[in-house]
């Protein structure tokens, strides 16, 4: 009697804390949820729709930034993940209803999409996005400038935080090298003095002393424009922010 071959699947379960960057419809039934996982990093998962299901409450339940304990099934044969298991792990008090929080918070998912694309596991990292959103929830101080104290101290986790040690009046901000220096680079990819010197502030805020720092209209979108090139230049194809031209209104 011949022996039939059989092919054994690995099905692999994994249960992580997730935070959602984007929903993307995928077909007449499923959506594809990107996250921002603690344990596995990026992930891409592919979220069914059923009967017990439906399209209005996949959409309330995966808002952009949502914080979330998920468990999703994986296998080799299979190009993306699904969720098997999806709950919120902090309801928002404030984030979803206050106008200027909301439309920092469409900003700050959608520039965690192009800052994380090719990030692997990094706990640190999410425990700190974690926590910054958390906080921007629950603060009833001045939150003008969170997105740029965001940005300046997510740069630590990715590797081109900016050399404070290197800053002295007058001195100029090589956006290449982030640093400061007395000299002119022979590129084109740094800041005047003026503009430096915003950048040395940047790097001192803290959600403790935020509510400080005061800065004019004008100021704050300069700074969103070096902050973004100084993005630029260390992760390549970094994409252009849609929700820009939203914070610069406000």
């Amino acid at each position: 009697m011949r022996r039939k071959n059989v092919t054994f699947v690995l099905e692999m379960e994994h249960k992580t804390r997730a935070i959602v960057l984007r929903m993307i419809k995928y077909g007449e039934d499923k959506y594809i949820i990107d996250f921002l996982t603690h344990d596995l990093g990026r992930e891409s998962s592919v979220w069914k729709i059923s009967k017990s299901r439906n399209a209005k409450v996949v959409k309330q339940l995966f808002q952009p930034l949502a914080i979330m304990d998920i468990v999703v099934d994986s296998s080799p044969r299979k190009q993306m993940s699904y969720i098997k298991e999806a709950r919120l792990a902090h309801v928002y008090s404030s984030l979803l209803f206050d106008e200027r929080k909301l439309a920092l918070a469409f900003f700050v998912a959608e520039f965690l999409v192009y800052a994380t694309r090719d990030l692997h596991n990094d706990n640190a990292l999410f425990d700190f996005v974690e926590q910054s959103l958390i906080w921007l929830d629950t603060t009833d101080k001045g939150i003008a400038n969170f997105h740029l104290m965001f940005m300046i101290r997510m740069s630590r986790f990715l590797g081109f935080f900016p050399d404070m040690s290197s800053h002295h009046q007058g001195y100029i901000f090589d956006l290449r090298e982030g640093r400061f220096s007395g000299d002119i680079p022979a590129h084109k990819d740094y800041l005047l003095p003026e503009d430096a010197n915003k950048m040395h502030l940047l790097m001192r805020m803290t959600p403790a002393n935020l509510h400080h720092f005061k800065m004019t209209k004008i100021e704050r979108n300069r700074v969103i424009d070096f902050s973004l090139q100084f993005y630029r230049l260390h992760i390549p194809q970094f994409g252009e922010m849609k929700t820009l031209e939203v914070l610069r209104a406000l």
